[in-house]
């Protein structure tokens, strides 16, 4: 096997109608993996280690800034009041 990856230059909307279809597959293989088909399983596995790689490669996405309720007392008070 070579020591070496393949780099692919994808833009955002390519790369998320892959992993699209790569959910798609996932769902179809875990029906056919709930059978007892081992070559599905197998596949299956494959699939979610690329699904896991690409969300590692994903940019994160930035934060939202949570709405500031209130510190201390009077703050659990609105949440539980």
């Amino acid at each position: 096997m070579n020591d070496f990856q393949n780099k692919l230059d994808l833009n955002q909307s390519q790369l998320e109608v892959i992993e699209a279809a790569l959910h798609t597959q996932s769902k179809i293989l875990n029906v056919q993996a709930s059978t007892g088909s081992r070559a599905a399983r197998t596949k299956l596995n494959e699939v979610k280690t690329v699904l896991a790689q690409i969300a590692q490669a994903k940019a994160p996405e930035p934060m939202k800034p949570c709405a500031r309720i209130g510190s201390g007392w009077l703050g659990m008070s609105r949440i539980f009041g």
